[in-house]
């Protein structure tokens, strides 16, 4: 089993996960997050004053898989997610030594 968590755009999450779905991945763990990478945020005018807004608002996306889908996961999040600019996130991949489905005790890829 392998765990992908992708960091990207607030934008591209809706077709990053129909393009999931298109490929049979159902089940992913949604989160709104802040950060910064390489850009380190921008500035902004609110009210006549400029601030530095230096964490954005990011989606992390947590998949787990069989290893035999991880590659189609990373190669359909990193086609949907492009926009070739700085700041369109990042894929980790873990693997995963065991699962289990609390419910049923179920172990392993059956849990997932």
């Amino acid at each position: 089993m392998t765990k992908v968590e992708a960091i990207i755009r607030p934008n591209k999450f809706e077709s990053v996960k129909s393009a999931l779905i298109q490929i049979g991945i159902e089940g992913m763990t949604v989160s709104e997050v802040r950060g910064h990478g390489r850009q380190k945020g921008h500035t902004e005018v609110f009210k006549g004053r400029e601030y530095e807004v230096d964490l954005l608002p990011k989606i992390k996306l947590e998949l787990v898989v069989q290893d035999e889908v991880a590659e189609k996961a990373v190669d359909s999040i990193l086609t949907t997610a492009y926009t070739g600019a700085i700041g369109d996130g990042k894929i980790f991949l873990y693997k995963l030594g065991d699962a289990i489905r609390i419910r049923s005790r179920e172990r392993g890829t059956t849990a997932i």
